[in-house]
């Protein structure tokens, strides 16, 4: 109904007014020209963000996919240490460590031909233990510090400086034999 009453008031302005047609002066389409040539030429031309969307998309997407994949696949390179779990571990880690430089070293200050071979088997343990080691710290990536690894890690060390403690023993059990035979036959 009120659809009507508007119709009918649309055709009731349309026969009261009559619309005349005028047409434009002469040259007006020249000037028309001139003034959107004028109007075209200052204005900056604009880039089309479409035409880089497609690209920036694609591009965003292989960037986040790399992004949440690489961890996966380098996930056998990264390993941790006792360190990267909380300051006491690294305390601890740096304990061991210092320990452990220092006993190599005086397990090597006392290598005579008498003990060559039994510092070189020590070394090639501590290397075999190092390399047990080097397994743990991969496997404490993978586990997410899982308190067994961490333990084991300890535990390592911990035989690691057993091993030169008893290679030292033995050392200096031979050097006792060695100084009492000279004893006896001198």
């Amino acid at each position: 109904m009120k659809n009507q009453q508007f119709d009918t008031q649309i055709k009731a302005l349309f026969e009261k007014e009559h619309p005349t047609l005028i047409e434009p002066e002469s040259g007006h389409k020249l000037r028309f020209m001139e003034k959107l040539n004028k109007t075209q030429n200052t204005k900056k031309p604009r880039i089309n963000y479409l035409y880089f969307a497609k690209p920036l998309a694609i591009a965003a997407s292989f960037l986040l996919l790399i992004t949440l994949v690489y961890p996966f696949l380098n996930d056998s390179k990264q390993e941790a240490d006792l360190a990267s779990i909380s300051p006491e571990m690294a305390q601890t880690q740096d304990f061991f460590t210092s320990t452990l430089d220092r006993e190599i070293n005086i397990l090597n200050n006392a290598k005579s031909p008498e003990t060559s071979i039994l510092v070189e088997d020590a070394l090639k343990q501590m290397e075999t233990l190092e390399n047990e080691y080097e397994t743990l710290k991969v496997e404490l990536v993978k586990s997410g510090n899982d308190e067994r690894i961490i333990h084991a890690m300890i535990t390592n060390f911990q035989n690691r400086i057993d091993l030169l403690k008893h290679v030292m023993e033995q050392i200096e059990h031979i050097k006792k034999l060695k100084a009492e035979n000279h004893e006896t036959t001198v």
